[in-house]
């Protein structure tokens, strides 16, 4: 008996078919999307880590690209001409030394010698000769004894019951009982947080010098003067940042090793705060266990206004602000697409060399008006940047639909389009920036410094990490010499009547007028 073969049902066939080419289609959008990962790792690894774009991209207008080029165009020179140029130097190396104390050794002959070889007579001083060097006088270590004198009556001690005691005053000590000095705990604040030299690198520092002194001491040095002293001082601060209506926040990881509930190798966070250019500089970092949004509305609770930020969703949660966008983070997405393209592609053409074009005439409109009045910007802004806008967001919306979701160009247009309401907010006050650099610029120094130590042992060792740096960022900002300046908080803080008194502690504050010159930086120009 001759065995049928039965024929598949078409629709079946066909069905099998779609799904077939569903899964190519997914399986191909995964390589790509893997390429583009590889290509992106290895240009971050081996590659120049700057965004800039070439000067020829930033001056490309995508309404004019052929009138640019043409007038762009160098006129032809009849000869050949050679030019030079050089940078004038004399007298500029004496200047940078005036702010230096000088030790002048001077050379004579002895009163012997000072004969003429050619016919014996008296020599005369007819001029000097001079020359400069810098001399470095190495760390040392010395031990401050204080000793004040306790005087009595002589009278009363031999005719009086009670013999009234004065004692001389003396300079209360930055912690008692210990030997600590406000240099030295200074020192140990600024090689950490502002050149970055971990505690055991200092204390092998001290050794050489024949101090023995363990690293558990000086961090109980650091801890103890940032929560006695310094956190008197980030809290006026903070109640003056609250009071501005334009400010900046980021946030970035910190590894705690001892943090309740949580393993040694899972993140924590540091946040930052501070104001924007408008204000006097303040720069105030917050340690906080988890990335949650109730973190920022609580440290921010009282202040309302511009509140600068990336595109984190957490920063919804803070109450009566104005979220503004970051440009800078919406054109890294297409600069890092034209980075994922095979390095054999023309990326000339391509849409995120377009869209990274429109982000650069935005930021070539702000470099122009740097120097410009807030009114003057908010009116060029409207008449240049709302316009340029306009047509980046029609062109989002025609490339959405081009652009695979998950490839690193349909980030790029996602993010855009996501962020857009917080991305035009600028444009309505001159003050706001465009990007939110400035506090990432501020969070940097965090950063490095996190590369040489690594972590904190305890949630209150990250604490105090973030009242010292507070400090110190916000110093260099308002152009002080951070040990100096920690140097003369830690000696007259200890002093005050009132450690709390506002009006005490804002004379202390980093940009006030009642500082020493001798904590500030002075900027040959």
């Amino acid at each position: 008996m001759e065995k049928r073969t039965e024929t598949p049902n078409p629709e079946i066939l066909q069905q099998q078919i779609s799904k077939q080419e569903q899964q190519i289609a997914e399986l191909s959008a995964k390589l790509k999307w893997y390429e583009e990962q590889f290509r992106l790792a290895q240009q971050k690894r081996f590659g120049a880590s700057s965004e800039k774009t070439h000067p020829d991209q930033l001056e490309m207008n995508l309404f004019n690209e052929a009138e640019v080029l043409a007038a762009s165009a160098p006129q032809e020179p009849d000869v050949e001409t050679v030019t030079y140029s050089r940078k004038k130097t004399s007298g500029n190396r004496e200047t940078k030394l005036d702010q230096f104390p000088v030790e002048t050794i001077h050379y004579a002959l002895p009163e012997s010698e000072q004969f003429c070889s050619c016919c014996g007579g008296g020599l005369h001083e007819m001029s000097t000769e001079t020359r400069n060097e810098i001399a470095v006088i190495p760390a040392e270590v010395k031990v401050i004894r204080h000793v004040r004198q306790v005087y009595a009556c002589r009278q009363c001690e031999r005719k009086e019951i009670r013999t009234p005691v004065v004692t001389a005053p003396m300079p209360k000590p930055i912690q008692p009982g210990s030997l600590a000095s406000p240099s030295i705990v200074a020192h140990v604040m600024s090689q950490k947080y502002v050149d970055s030299q971990p505690l055991y690198r200092q204390e092998q520092q001290f050794a050489r010098l024949g101090l023995t002194l363990s690293r558990q001491t000086l961090a109980n040095w650091m801890i103890y003067g940032s929560e006695q002293w310094l956190s008197l001082l980030t809290d006026r601060m903070r109640a003056h940042l609250l009071s501005k209506d334009i400010l900046h926040a980021d946030e970035t990881t910190l590894q705690v090793l001892q943090e309740p509930g949580k393993s040694a190798s899972s993140s924590s966070y540091m946040w930052l705060y501070r104001t924007g250019r408008t204000d006097a500089p303040i720069v105030l970092y917050d340690y906080r266990s988890t990335r949650g949004g109730e973190h920022p509305r609580n440290f921010l609770e009282g202040f309302s206004g511009y509140l600068h930020v990336d595109g984190y969703s957490g920063y919804h949660k803070v109450k009566d602000v104005t979220l503004v966008g970051c440009w800078a983070h919406a054109r890294r997405k297409f600069d890092e697409a034209l980075k994922a393209l095979p390095p054999t592609q023309d990326k000339t053409t391509t849409a995120a060399q377009q869209g990274l074009a429109f982000c650069n005439q935005l930021f070539a409109i702000e470099r122009e008006l740097v120097k410009a009045a807030a009114e003057e910007r908010y009116t060029i802004r409207q008449e240049r940047s709302l316009p340029l806008l306009d047509a980046y967001l029609v062109w989002l919306k025609q490339q959405r639909s081009r652009a695979l979701p998950k490839s690193k160009l349909g980030e790029a247009i996602t993010y855009s389009i996501n962020q857009w309401e917080k991305l035009t907010v600028f444009l309505k006050d001159g003050r706001l920036e465009i990007d939110n650099n400035r506090s990432e610029r501020a969070i940097k120094p965090f950063v490095i410094g996190r590369k040489n130590w690594l972590f904190a042992n305890t949630p209150r060792g990250a604490k105090a990490s973030a009242t010292i740096y507070s400090v110190i960022e916000t110093a260099k900002e308002n152009g002080l010499n951070p040990f100096k300046y920690l140097q003369y908080l830690f000696e007259q803080l200890p002093q005050l009547a009132d450690p709390k008194d506002p009006y005490a502690l804002d004379r202390l504050l980093p940009w006030s007028s009642s500082l020493p010159l001798t904590c500030r930086i002075f900027k040959q120009e």
